[in-house]
């Protein structure tokens, strides 16, 4: 039996969202939480989460607050086989208290379990005092949420399929966040949390749609094509890709029975909006994760125009504009 050390930790981290240019939308291996299909994303400065683990003697399970609430089910469960999986490595079983604050809406399609599940694996492994590189902290990661592996590292990073079995799977970085002076307009068509999960959108969507296998077949092609736009800085090829991505993932999930629907009323008219910015000659291009929200790349001399152009359409709650960002801190 390992014998557990006396010192009790604390870690403190902070990690933010990413948005998939090319889209990951469903598993090879649902155990495992391996994706079905290679992905590329840019991290965001504006999309913020930070989190405290504290491993505390007295605690008899897990403790998990977002935001100063207590948060139960599967919030807690997923948190605890993170904490499960870090503890193990650790030798220290003690219970902790897991504080996270999200600076942007969560669980509303902006990849909040992105952002919360890389700050909670890294401030988990400071904490236990396990001494992990970012490689070990993306692989603990995507077994939360395959999305949160990339937001370990900044700027534009991919993460490949998985291949069945493999639980060493990690995100690495296409190019730093200089590489490009680009930016992402988000644009908020609600603050309410969706109603299907990513992770129950996916699986339905496997089991269901008849459109998923043409998904998993055109995926690797668009993330081919948004990769090499990304490196030559190629916005038009960039962002044809990405809506076509976007679409045929959002395709496969409409094709489920019953449909996986995260559009809204208001999507429709955002999407238009970025439609009629192309049309006046903006390069702006649309795309959607699995919320209602509408993000649009666009050079960082048209941001402004993009912005008040989705604020003038009354369509959006609310549009922030972000750059491309750290890594975990």
């Amino acid at each position: 039996m390992t014998e557990e050390r006396s010192t009790v930790g604390v870690g403190s981290a902070r990690a933010c969202a990413n948005i998939a240019l090319a889209k990951y939308w469903g598993k090879s291996d649902e155990t495992l939480n391996l994706p079905a299909v290679p992905s590329l994303s840019i991290t965001l400065d504006a999309l913020v989460t930070e989190t405290t683990v504290t491993v505390e003697p007295a605690l008899t399970e897990d403790v998990v607050l977002f935001d100063g609430k207590p948060r139960d089910g599967d919030d807690r469960t997923r948190a605890s086989e993170l904490l499960d999986r870090v503890r193990a490595l650790s030798g220290v079983h003690r219970f902790a208290r897991v504080e996270t604050v999200n600076h942007f809406p969560t669980a509303s399609g902006l990849a909040s379990s992105a952002s919360g599940f890389a700050a909670l694996a890294t401030a988990s492994a400071r904490a236990y005092g396990v001494d992990a590189s970012l490689e070990q902290l993306s692989a603990w990661a995507r077994r939360s949420s395959a999305s949160a592996a990339r937001s370990l590292y900044g700027g534009f990073v991919e993460l490949a399929a998985g291949v069945p079995g493999d639980d060493s799977l990690a995100a690495r970085v296409v190019a730093p966040a200089s590489h490009w002076d680009v930016c992402i307009v988000i644009a908020l068509a609600s603050l309410k949390r969706k109603k299907t999960s990513s992770r129950d959108g996916m699986i339905e969507t496997a089991k269901t749609s008849p459109y998923y296998p043409a998904w998993v077949q055109c995926a690797p092609a668009y993330f081919d094509e948004v990769r090499a736009g990304v490196l030559a800085r190629d916005i038009e090829k960039v962002g044809t890709a990405m809506e076509a991505s976007t679409f045929a993932m959002h395709a496969s999930a409409l094709a489920a029975r019953p449909a996986v629907r995260y559009y809204a009323a208001a999507t429709a008219t955002l999407l238009d909006v970025v439609e009629s910015l192309r049309n006046d000659g903006i390069a702006a291009y649309s795309t959607m994760d699995a919320g209602p929200h509408v993000k649009v790349l666009c050079q960082r001399s048209d941001a402004e125009r993009v912005r008040e152009a989705m604020l003038a359409s009354g369509a959006a709650v609310d549009v922030r504009v972000a750059s491309p960002g750290p890594g975990v801190q």
